[in-house]
């Protein structure tokens, strides 16, 4: 298989693997000529699971994919438009942006490094609620002042009938980092990984990091995905990761 090749195929598996969870929860899946529209009538505030998603370059002025958007999402408070490719989202950001949608552009990794070694720093496995309060620091930080208790219930019901596991760092018995590991089929996924600003830059990320690689076992794809525009990323391409997709999404919360 030639590099190029290498390239497409580890984009689509990549691309598969962010569909894989609405896949699996969504009750309504509907395709559109150049996407699909998702929807999950338990979880109305969970942003993930009710979207319009892009394939493709569908030629489409933004006032007219809101408009799409705002009759697939009809009777939800939010809007959300995921684009599969950052190049075809790029052109029309600005504009989403003039209406009111924030725009994340997401880099999405495989990790193709050594196994690293055993973090110096301890990490512990726990259960999901433990670090509850990080995981609304970390919410907070995104969109400050918001009260979002029923999204944080939503995403733990479904993010336990996935399997996730929980990893952490903690400083006298508070936790103050943490990390998920997201399972599928011989691939997995370091879907969460947050450390409260004032433990940042003290190794916390990387023993995490690196624990959470371990923790995965040998699968055949270990996926990580950061903001492209922020500094995550440099760290875990120094741990062994190798972007392969870049993703855009917009959202427009009540």
């Amino acid at each position: 298989m030639s590099d190029a090749s290498r390239e497409t195929e580890l984009a689509a598996r990549a691309l598969a693997w962010t569909r894989r969870p609405q896949e699996l929860i969504c009750d309504r899946i509907e395709s559109w000529e150049h996407g699909t529209v998702y929807r999950m009538s338990r979880y109305p505030t969970y942003f993930d699971f009710n979207t319009v998603r892009v394939r493709d370059d569908p030629r489409m002025r933004v006032e007219a994919l809101i408009a799409l958007a705002d009759q697939a999402l009809e009777g939800l408070e939010h809007r959300r438009i995921d684009f599969d490719s950052a190049v075809v989202a790029e052109p029309l950001r600005g504009e989403f942006r003039a209406r009111g949608l924030k725009s994340t552009r997401l880099v999405w990794m495989r990790f193709e490094g050594p196994k690293p070694e055993r973090a110096e720093i301890p990490v512990n496995e726990v259960s999901y609620d433990t670090v509850n309060d990080l995981r609304i620091a970390w919410h907070q930080e995104d969109f400050p002042g918001r009260d979002d208790s029923e999204l944080h219930t939503h995403r733990r019901e479904v993010r336990l009938a996935l399997g996730t596991r929980t990893l952490t760092v903690s400083d006298n018995a508070r936790p103050v980092a943490f990390a998920s590991l997201d399972l599928g089929d011989d691939e997995t996924e370091i879907g969460a990984l947050y450390v409260l600003p004032e433990y940042r830059g003290q190794g916390r990320g990387t023993a995490l990091t690196q624990t959470a690689i371990a923790a995965a076992g040998d699968v055949e794809h270990l996926w990580i995905c950061a903001d492209d525009e922020d500094r995550p990323k440099q760290l875990y391409a120094r741990l062994g990761f190798r972007p392969v997709l870049t993703t855009t999404e917009y959202l427009r919360l009540p």
